[in-house]
This record gives structure tokens, sequence and C-alpha cells, in this order.
């Protein structure tokens, strides 16, 4: 399947980690999601596909045209159509605040058709990108889409929020959150409020999922993993704390999650791992 992703030219990249489209036949239909560092859009160009929270009180969904996902504290589960065609954003965990108007905690752990939040423009953004005749030119015309979309002033404590953040994702959620809120000259309080408004979860939680996606970079299947060492390093100091983290990001325990990684490698052509895996 072919996959094509890139950076967003500035501003954009103070909110997007990447764009990207994607096209063909999956090798796996199903995978799992777990909590990660980002929320998404996706623009279907292409089949209907199929979400699954893991939560099973809540139905699950068949998806088309275009939608938002937002911040995830548990996993789901996304099924591919059997041919794939679409194009889609990762935005960093703080990324769509500067898009769309309405509260991030609206948008935690739970998707919401694209044309809610952008008021009948879907229809438009596919067809353009329908017509495309390469990715490149489905990547530009996605970003021209949200270059017209970005908010030309920040809301209230935005900026706040992406300047701690950055420290949150260079650092791999390893500085405190004390120590963030103190370099950055407000209260823990403050920092809390302003995440819970333009991320929907606060920043310890923000913390867990870029030390967690760390730690899902950090392990090659094709060698011996040394699990408590890999977890000391990426900042789990309790074994038993990190275990249940573990199966609870991702639904299996670290030996089963290897096995899976080594019976079902990641694909070469995609970008590195962050977590997502074939659900069987």
């Amino acid at each position: 399947m072919e996959y094509v992703g890139r950076v967003p030219a500035p501003p954009l990249d103070r909110y997007i980690d990447d764009i990207y489209y994607m096209a063909g036949v999956p090798s796996h239909r199903r995978i799992v999601v777990p909590p990660m560092p980002s929320a998404h859009l996706v623009i279907n160009l292409g089949e209907p596909a199929r979400l699954w929270d893991s939560d099973p009180s809540v139905p699950p969904e068949v998806v088309s045209d275009g939608w938002f996902v937002g911040l995830w504290t548990r996993r789901f589960l996304y099924e591919y159509p059997t041919r794939v065609r679409l194009a889609g954003v990762h935005f960093k965990p703080w990324g769509v605040s500067a898009f769309v108007d309405v509260p991030a905690s609206d948008l935690r752990d739970r998707w919401a058709p694209s044309d809610a939040l952008w008021k009948g423009s879907m229809g438009r953004i596919r067809d353009r990108a329908g017509e495309a005749t390469s990715a490149a030119e489905v990547l530009r015309i996605l970003e021209e889409e949200l270059r017209s979309r970005l908010v030309e002033t920040p809301s209230r404590g935005l900026d706040l929020v992406q300047h701690t953040g950055k420290w949150l994702e260079t650092s791999h959620g390893a500085i405190p959150v004390g120590s963030l809120a103190l370099a950055a000259g407000v209260s823990t309080t403050t920092l809390a409020a302003q995440f819970k408004a333009h991320v929907g979860v606060t920043p310890k939680k923000v913390a867990r999922m870029y030390r967690f996606a760390q730690l899902i970079r950090s392990v090659d299947a094709q060698h011996a993993v040394d699990w408590a060492d890999l977890a000391l390093t990426a900042g789990y100091f309790d074994q038993a704390h990190f275990g249940k983290e573990f199966k609870d990001f991702t639904g299996r325990t670290p030996t089963e999650y290897l096995a899976l990684r080594r019976r079902i490698p990641a694909e070469r052509e995609f970008p590195p791992d962050e977590g997502p895996m074939p659900a069987s």
C-alpha cells in the first residue's frame, strides 16, 4: 500500500506533525490504535471505514467522507475498507484547537463528522482531492485547506499549551508537570485548565502518551527486548504500573505485543511505528 507523508510548512508545523496520503490494498484490515499524543483528521476518498471503541457500551460506527478524531485516552479499533484511498492529518495534541471552534474536551475519546466542524466544506475538499492525479497534489490541496482554516489569532491559552506541550514532546513526557508550570510562570492549576481546554486532557496525561510512544518506538522486535530496561529509560519506575499501562493501552501484555510484532512486522513504507498494530 502506498503511503506518502510530510511535515507541512510553517506555521502549520506548530500544530501538525504530518499530513499524509494512503492508497491501495491494506495487508491487515483491522488495526488497534492505542492512546497516542495525536488527534486526527481523515478525508476518505474511497469506500467507508469502521470504528470500534474499546468500551463495549459504545456502538461501532461506519464513517465516510471525512471525520475528526480527538485525543483518545483509551484504545480503539479501525477497520479499513477492502481498498483504501484517503488523506489525513496527524495533529499535535493541541493542534485541532487552532482549526476548529469547539472545546477540545468535546472531541476527547470520540470521532465527529468533519462537516459538523467545517460546515459544508468536505464535499468540495473531497472533489478537489478526488480529482488529483498524484499523492503530492492531494497533499498540496490538503495543506492549502489547512492554511485557510488556521485561526489568525490563537484563542486564549493556546500559545501557553503549545509552548509547554512542545517541551513534553521533545522530552518524551519526562518533564514533571510542576516543572513545566514553573518554567512557564503559571500555576499547575492554570496549566491543567488550559490543557483541558485546548487538548481535552491534563498535561500529565499528555506526558503519559509521549512516554508510551517513545517506549514503543524503542522496541526492536527482531532482537531480544529487555522490557525492564526500556521501561526505565522511558521513565517508568514501577514495573507493575508499566505492565498495567501497557495492557490498558494496547490490550496486550508486552510479551504478547512482541510476539505479534515478530509474526506481523510493521510495513517498511510506513513511518516509524508508534503503536497501531494489527488486531489479530
